[in-house]
């Protein structure tokens, strides 16, 4: 599973053909042994738990991102590279 970026703890990543389980574009996502799955492009938590801080960091990243993100999503559905996206500074 690439990682596609990193920043606060928090690191992001991205499944290659990733459709059977969720069927949304999502991204895999983890902080402090701390395991969930976020919607693309809304950053609706889908599954897991992240702290509320943590989780707003991302939502801010994936809408300052949201064409990027998408990019990888449509490549790594076809199970292509994806590019890393720079993180929250």
């Amino acid at each position: 599973m690439p990682t596609i970026s990193m920043f606060y703890g928090i690191i992001v990543r991205m499944l290659y053909m990733d459709t059977q389980q969720h069927n949304l574009p999502h991204l895999h996502v983890e902080y402090q042994g701390m395991q969930a799955v976020v919607q693309l492009p809304d950053g609706t938590l889908l599954e897991g738990n992240l702290p509320a801080k943590k989780l707003r960091l991302l939502q801010a990243w994936i809408t300052i991102h949201e064409d990027e993100l998408m990019a990888d999503w449509a490549l790594a559905v076809k199970g292509e590279p994806v590019f890393k996206i720079e993180p929250l500074r």
